[in-house]
Protein backbone atom coordinates (compact mmCIF):
# COMPACT_ATOMS: atom_id res chain seq x y z
CA UNK A 1 0.00 0.00 0.00
CA UNK A 2 2.95 2.42 0.99
CA UNK A 3 4.59 2.52 -2.61
CA UNK A 4 0.53 3.75 -3.86
CA UNK A 5 0.53 6.11 -1.55
CA UNK A 6 4.14 7.65 -2.15
CA UNK A 7 2.75 7.42 -6.09
CA UNK A 8 -0.11 9.68 -5.58
CA UNK A 9 2.19 11.22 -3.29
CA UNK A 10 4.73 12.99 -5.90
CA UNK A 11 2.04 13.94 -8.18
CA UNK A 12 2.11 17.51 -8.03
CA UNK A 13 -1.07 19.07 -6.70
CA UNK A 14 -0.76 22.15 -8.48
CA UNK A 15 -1.14 20.34 -12.08
CA UNK A 16 -4.27 19.36 -11.02
CA UNK A 17 -5.85 22.59 -9.79
CA UNK A 18 -7.47 22.76 -13.80
CA UNK A 19 -8.79 19.62 -13.01
CA UNK A 20 -10.53 20.66 -9.87
CA UNK A 21 -11.92 23.55 -11.47
CA UNK A 22 -13.22 21.74 -14.33
CA UNK A 23 -14.92 19.04 -12.12
CA UNK A 24 -16.13 21.12 -9.25
CA UNK A 25 -16.15 24.84 -10.48
CA UNK A 26 -14.54 27.72 -8.53
CA UNK A 27 -16.27 27.82 -5.50
CA UNK A 28 -15.23 26.35 -2.03
CA UNK A 29 -15.39 23.02 -2.89
CA UNK A 30 -12.33 22.79 -5.10
CA UNK A 31 -10.12 24.61 -2.15
CA UNK A 32 -11.49 22.06 0.40
CA UNK A 33 -10.70 19.06 -1.98
CA UNK A 34 -6.77 20.50 -2.78
CA UNK A 35 -6.12 21.47 1.02
CA UNK A 36 -7.14 17.98 2.09
CA UNK A 37 -5.58 16.31 -0.86
CA UNK A 38 -2.37 18.32 0.45
CA UNK A 39 -3.19 17.67 4.25
CA UNK A 40 -3.50 13.43 3.86
CA UNK A 41 -0.25 12.70 3.04
CA UNK A 42 1.85 13.76 5.89
CA UNK A 43 -0.84 12.55 7.58
CA UNK A 44 -0.59 9.08 6.12
CA UNK A 45 2.67 8.58 5.67
CA UNK A 46 2.98 9.24 9.84
CA UNK A 47 0.17 6.67 10.47
CA UNK A 48 1.59 3.97 8.81
CA UNK A 49 5.02 4.92 10.64
CA UNK A 50 3.42 4.95 14.05
CA UNK A 51 1.36 1.98 13.39
CA UNK A 52 4.93 0.21 11.99
CA UNK A 53 6.90 1.31 15.18
CA UNK A 54 5.01 -0.03 17.86
CA UNK A 55 7.51 -2.19 20.23
CA UNK A 56 7.80 -5.96 19.09
CA UNK A 57 7.41 -6.54 23.15
CA UNK A 58 4.80 -4.46 23.86
CA UNK A 59 2.59 -6.27 20.73
CA UNK A 60 3.86 -9.76 22.73
CA UNK A 61 2.61 -8.57 25.94
CA UNK A 62 -0.82 -7.89 23.82
CA UNK A 63 -0.37 -11.68 22.65
CA UNK A 64 0.06 -13.29 25.79
CA UNK A 65 -2.54 -11.89 27.59
CA UNK A 66 -4.89 -12.84 24.81
CA UNK A 67 -6.10 -9.41 24.03
CA UNK A 68 -8.09 -9.47 20.65
CA UNK A 69 -7.16 -7.87 17.68
CA UNK A 70 -9.28 -4.33 18.21
CA UNK A 71 -8.16 -4.26 22.25
CA UNK A 72 -4.54 -4.47 20.44
CA UNK A 73 -5.38 -1.48 17.98
CA UNK A 74 -7.39 0.07 20.73
CA UNK A 75 -4.91 0.10 23.85
CA UNK A 76 -1.40 -0.48 21.70
CA UNK A 77 -1.09 1.07 17.79
CA UNK A 78 -3.57 3.67 18.11
CA UNK A 79 -1.83 5.01 21.72
CA UNK A 80 1.40 4.63 19.85
CA UNK A 81 0.55 5.88 16.71
CA UNK A 82 -0.65 9.46 18.34
CA UNK A 83 2.58 11.48 18.55
CA UNK A 84 2.92 10.61 14.85
CA UNK A 85 -0.43 11.68 13.72
CA UNK A 86 0.29 15.16 15.79
CA UNK A 87 3.75 15.55 13.51
CA UNK A 88 1.86 14.61 10.06
CA UNK A 89 -1.04 16.94 11.11
CA UNK A 90 1.71 19.72 11.92
CA UNK A 91 3.08 19.73 9.13
CA UNK A 92 -0.63 19.18 6.96
CA UNK A 93 -1.60 22.14 8.50
CA UNK A 94 0.89 23.93 6.69
CA UNK A 95 0.01 22.07 3.64
CA UNK A 96 -3.33 22.86 4.31
CA UNK A 97 -2.92 26.44 4.37
CA UNK A 98 -0.62 26.96 1.20
CA UNK A 99 -3.12 24.39 -0.76
CA UNK A 100 -6.07 26.48 -0.02
CA UNK A 101 -3.81 29.41 -1.17
CA UNK A 102 -2.64 27.98 -4.14
CA UNK A 103 -6.23 26.96 -5.27
CA UNK A 104 -7.99 30.66 -4.57
CA UNK A 105 -4.95 31.70 -6.40
CA UNK A 106 -5.09 29.86 -8.97
CA UNK A 107 -8.61 29.06 -9.55
CA UNK A 108 -10.70 31.57 -7.47
CA UNK A 109 -12.86 34.79 -7.47
CA UNK A 110 -12.64 35.30 -3.56
CA UNK A 111 -10.76 34.46 -0.82
CA UNK A 112 -7.33 35.69 0.50
CA UNK A 113 -5.28 33.82 -2.67
CA UNK A 114 -7.28 35.73 -4.76
CA UNK A 115 -6.31 39.30 -2.90
CA UNK A 116 -2.59 38.19 -3.13
CA UNK A 117 -3.56 38.08 -6.91
CA UNK A 118 -5.30 41.37 -6.99
CA UNK A 119 -3.08 43.41 -4.66
CA UNK A 120 -0.11 42.02 -7.04
CA UNK A 121 -1.63 42.90 -10.49
CA UNK A 122 -2.19 46.41 -8.88
CA UNK A 123 1.05 46.94 -7.39
CA UNK A 124 -0.18 47.23 -4.06
CA UNK A 125 2.54 46.14 -1.41
CA UNK A 126 0.93 47.41 1.77
CA UNK A 127 -1.67 45.73 1.08
CA UNK A 128 -0.31 42.67 0.05
CA UNK A 129 1.85 42.31 2.87
CA UNK A 130 -1.86 42.48 4.83
CA UNK A 131 -2.92 39.72 3.26
CA UNK A 132 0.43 38.03 3.72
CA UNK A 133 -0.01 39.03 7.62
CA UNK A 134 -3.49 37.88 7.51
CA UNK A 135 -2.50 34.57 6.21
CA UNK A 136 0.60 33.79 8.84
CA UNK A 137 -1.77 34.54 11.56
CA UNK A 138 -4.27 32.28 10.06
CA UNK A 139 -1.47 30.03 9.63
CA UNK A 140 -0.13 30.49 13.44
CA UNK A 141 -3.68 29.81 14.75
CA UNK A 142 -3.98 26.57 12.97
CA UNK A 143 -0.40 25.59 14.15
CA UNK A 144 -1.24 26.39 17.85
CA UNK A 145 -4.33 24.61 17.24
CA UNK A 146 -3.44 21.24 16.74
CA UNK A 147 -0.13 21.83 19.37
CA UNK A 148 -2.97 22.41 22.00
CA UNK A 149 -5.16 19.23 21.20
CA UNK A 150 -1.76 16.89 21.45
CA UNK A 151 -0.88 18.45 24.30
CA UNK A 152 -4.43 17.80 25.60
CA UNK A 153 -4.75 14.07 23.75
CA UNK A 154 -1.07 12.87 24.77
CA UNK A 155 0.11 14.83 27.63
CA UNK A 156 2.63 11.92 28.18
CA UNK A 157 4.60 11.95 25.17
CA UNK A 158 8.24 13.67 24.87
CA UNK A 159 6.97 15.83 21.93
CA UNK A 160 4.25 17.25 24.27
CA UNK A 161 6.79 17.99 27.49
CA UNK A 162 10.40 17.76 25.82
CA UNK A 163 12.92 15.61 26.92
CA UNK A 164 13.88 13.84 30.20
CA UNK A 165 16.70 14.64 31.86
CA UNK A 166 19.12 11.48 32.75
CA UNK A 167 20.08 10.36 36.33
Amino acid sequence: MRPLIIALEVIPKVALIPLFVIWFGFGMTTKIIIAGLLAFFPVMLNVLLGVRSVDRGHRDVMQSINASRWQTFKHLEVKSMMPHVFAGMETAIVLAVIGTIVGEYLGGNEGLGYLVVRTLNELNAPALFAVILILATIGLIMYFTVNSLKRFVIPWHESVYGRRESA
